[in-house]
């Protein structure tokens, strides 16, 4: 194993951190009932197991971005439960659900929705796009045009569509999940950074094995996947859930882990051997130290807790940073993958 070139000690940023008693304007924030957050995550969890087997990590990357509020990136091949998923997902908390598939012919009004003239009433009436629902599904993403992509991030980032000149907010809870084949590139358009850097995480889901797959053909032939998910907590609990998450205690020495790790990815020569950090082109944003902050108190509330602890920051490394750091295409002819470069700044530093 690689031995960093610098060890120091992350020092915590200047000035309080909120917590679970203050949000940062001074105003009180609800207290977080890590039990009652634990309950109602594992009745999602499980609703969403009935139609889902395996794939543990799949199902709670769509918990930290309920939770969060932030948006997902899922990259894998065809047939690994993404699309069942995300609508077991919106049956479980009561909401609504919709998927757009996404090719080179897709319109933003496709998306977000248009104006179409009604000859009964004698004038134009706005019909809303499939965007407008609780839990978004974005099939291949990368087959949309820069115009449809741009149309996406509006709502992704706003939380509303423009249509006709009138703003339309879509609907609380919110959270699109965008999806992305990696072994089918012809006909796709690449995402660019400034947009791959709107997604709060990006997690890359692998094949389940062959006990799992034989748990599939067993609940298949039971008819298991026939039935619908039933809602086990409702879109106000979810709200409660971000409310909670928010609340959620962040120590100031933490908060110097993060940053100091986010900062490690923009000059890799001083934390990285040269053997590794010649891949590295460009380093995370400061999204990323935030996206760091608002997934890893989601991570502690799922897990039951009301503060979060430095194994949050370490166990989320992969899924924050993946798609923030540009590597050369040096790194892709030498098949060296993001993850080794995000493993060695994370040994770099040591944990508060």
């Amino acid at each position: 194993m690689n031995q960093p070139r610098d060890h120091r000690e992350p020092t915590p940023p200047p000035g309080p951190v909120a917590g679970p008693s203050a949000t940062p304007s001074g105003a009180p924030v609800p207290k977080v009932d890590p039990r009652a957050a634990r309950a109602a995550v594992e009745a999602v969890q499980r609703a969403v197991g009935r139609t889902v087997v395996g794939q543990e990590r799949l199902r709670e990357t769509l918990l930290l971005g309920l939770v969060t509020g932030g948006h997902v990136l899922l990259e894998s091949v065809p047939g690994l439960a993404k699309t069942t998923a995300a609508h077991a997902l919106a049956s479980a908390i009561g909401g609504s659900f919709n998927r757009i598939q996404c090719t080179p012919d897709l319109l933003p009004s496709d998306i977000v929705g248009t104006q179409i003239y009604d000859a009964a009433r004698g004038e134009f009436v706005t019909r809303l796009g499939p965007v407008h629902a609780n839990v978004v599904l974005l099939d291949e993403i990368n087959r949309s045009s820069a115009k449809t992509q741009s149309a996406m991030l509006e709502a992704m980032q706003e939380r509303q569509t423009s249509i006709g000149g009138a703003i339309h907010k879509v609907p609380q809870p919110f959270l699109v999940l965008a999806t992305q084949n990696p072994i089918e590139q012809e006909g796709t358009y690449r995402l660019p950074e400034a947009q791959l850097d709107r997604f709060m995480v990006k997690d890359v889901l692998d094949y389940p094995t062959p006990d799992q797959e034989a748990e599939i053909i067993r609940r298949l032939d039971a008819g298991v996947f026939e039935e619908a998910v039933r809602a086990v907590i409702s879109l106000d609990d979810v709200r409660t859930l971000q409310r909670s998450a928010a609340a959620v205690h962040l120590e100031r020495s933490i908060v110097g882990y993060i940053t100091h790790l986010v900062a490690a990815t923009r000059d890799p020569r001083r934390w990285l051997p040269p053997e590794l950090a010649r891949y590295v082109e460009v380093g995370a944003s400061p999204r990323a130290s935030i996206a760091f902050a608002r997934a890893a108190r989601a991570a502690a509330l799922i897990r039951g807790r009301d503060h979060v602890i430095p194994e949050d920051v370490r166990h989320l490394a992969h899924r924050v940073l993946r798609h923030r750091i540009v590597l050369s295409y040096e790194a892709t002819a030498d098949e060296v993958p993001v993850e080794r470069i995000i493993d060695g700044f994370v040994g770099a530093l040591r944990t508060p």
